[in-house]
């Protein structure tokens, strides 16, 4: 119970000398050592002045670059096609190299696009124009190093190296380790409602330069444009530009450090939050002081309808989920399978009348083998081979569908193998096409393997595959 009075302090945001130079509110006055900080992370590192110059400097710039291109994505309000950024830069870089080192750069606004969340409702994206794009890349990959070394090993989210698969398996050593009780944390949209003041004082933390101060905090408040209108933002770092990930590392870095004092165990991926304990009333304990600690210190909102505390094979955590065992397996979260047929869904009705090799290697396949790369560290394997059999039931049923007429059915069965009384029974079936699909005249004419040769990734065999190469890269 002591707890929340002895960080009482830390109520009052902190705000930076840049933030209030740019607000023209009055500067305090400070010890010359510069500003106070909050004990949890000890003494300030060392500061790093220049980090303008050297963010613009030709390497950095070149990478930089080279990761917009890669990346691609959509133009910004401003039409500008990523393919197109080179040239423009030809003609404007010195001018907006001028900008930038004087501290008179004004970003653009964000485009604003809602796509829709898994579990309901819609996730906003700020798109930002691509020349934006590479000046977030060139300072993300200038502030990266500053903050890396002391982020905690328990965060994996949007770090080099670091992914959700090793996530999960944290997760699962906590579970076999005896914690089974997990304190699921949502955050109430926390990239829509990132505290400006909070998280800038956090930044100051590491940097001094006040050109480099000022134009992160141009970036969160650079507005949102929706409709040929421009909305000012005043809280949020909306997803979909380079930098939002780091800043979300960095304000969530406290919470880190917090857990880690109390000698919590815990996954962190971004916003995503797991604490493991060893029992319910531990769990609720946990749940009531660290939302009452992000509510206080941070300014942040933890969402009761989605947190929860429970086991942790009755949740989900990036996708996955745990089995009911006494030595918890990794598997695939019930909602993910659901969210994968849905997508396969929509690719065969916008197949429809394709030449099937072609929709098979353009349009399912890179489906496929992104969904078995992400979730083949899952141990319980029975879902890959029950989707692969649903994906080949609806390709039998798509072909079925195409033959339309009794006697292209006849000669397409017949093409394809089938004995010519057989073709002749099942060529005028009243029944419909999921009904021949999964029958065994299609399953003998439209077989596994002749699937394979038009382009056709197995999720079983993907899966198997990749287990097999990071086995022989961990030997």
């Amino acid at each position: 119970m002591s707890l929340m009075k002895e960080r009482e302090p830390e109520k009052k945001i902190e705000t930076s000398e840049a933030d209030l130079r740019g607000s023209g509110r009055k500067l305090p006055r400070t010890p010359e050592c510069g500003s106070s900080l909050s004990g949890m992370e000890g003494p300030p590192a060392p500061r790093q002045p220049g980090l303008i110059e050297k963010m613009l400097e030709r390497g950095n710039l070149l990478k930089a670059l080279q990761a917009v291109e890669r990346n691609g994505g959509a133009a910004g309000v401003d039409g500008l096609e990523v393919k197109q950024l080179r040239s423009y830069l030809r003609e404007h870089w010195s001018t907006i190299k001028e900008q930038v080192l004087n501290a008179t750069y004004q970003p653009r606004p964000v485009r604003r696009v809602d796509i829709p969340k898994p579990g309901g409702g819609t996730r906003m994206l700020g798109i930002p124009t691509v020349l934006d794009r590479l000046l977030q890349q060139a300072i993300h990959q200038i502030l990266t190093p500053l903050w890396e070394a002391g982020f905690s090993a328990h965060s994996y989210g949007f770090r080099p190296g670091r992914n959700a698969q090793q996530a999960i398996k944290a997760a699962q050593r906590q579970v076999n380790g005896g914690k089974r009780w997990v304190v699921d944390l949502d955050l109430e949209k926390f990239f829509d409602r990132v505290n400006h003041d909070v998280l800038m004082a956090r930044v100051e933390r590491k940097v001094s330069d006040g050109r480099m101060l000022t134009l992160v905090r141009r970036y969160l408040q650079s507005g949102i444009m929706q409709g040929g209108l421009t909305e000012p933002r005043t809280e949020g770092t909306p997803q979909g530009g380079p930098l939002s990930p780091l800043l979300s590392n960095i304000l969530l870095d406290d919470l880190d450090k917090e857990l880690e004092r109390r000698g919590h165990a815990f996954c962190r991926y971004a916003d995503d939050c797991n604490i493991y304990v060893g029992s319910q009333q531990a769990g609720q304990r946990v749940m009531a002081s660290l939302t009452q600690f992000l509510k206080e210190t941070l300014r942040l909102t933890v969402n009761p309808t989605k947190s929860a505390v429970d086991r942790p094979w009755r949740r989900k955590f990036l996708g996955f989920s745990l089995s009911v065992e006494k030595v918890s397996r990794i598997r695939v979260a019930p909602g993910s399978v659901q969210r994968f047929q849905e997508k396969v869904r929509a690719k065969f009705r916008e197949g429809r009348g394709r030449n099937l090799r072609r929709f098979l290697t353009e349009d399912l396949q890179p489906l496929l083998r992104g969904w078995a790369g992400y979730f083949s560290v899952a141990e319980v394997r029975r879902v890959f081979e029950d989707l692969d059999q649903w994906v080949r039931r609806k390709l039998r049923c798509l072909e079925w569908r195409k033959w339309k007429r009794g006697r292209t059915r006849y000669r397409r069965l017949l093409s394809l193998g089938l004995a010519q009384e057989q073709a002749r029974q099942w060529a005028w079936s009243g029944r419909g096409p999921w009904w021949n699909a999964g029958a065994q005249h299609m399953n003998a004419a439209l077989t596994t393997s002749h699937f394979r040769r038009l382009g056709l990734v197995l999720l079983v065999e993907e899966v198997a595959w990749l287990t097999a190469r990071r086995a022989a890269r961990s030997l």
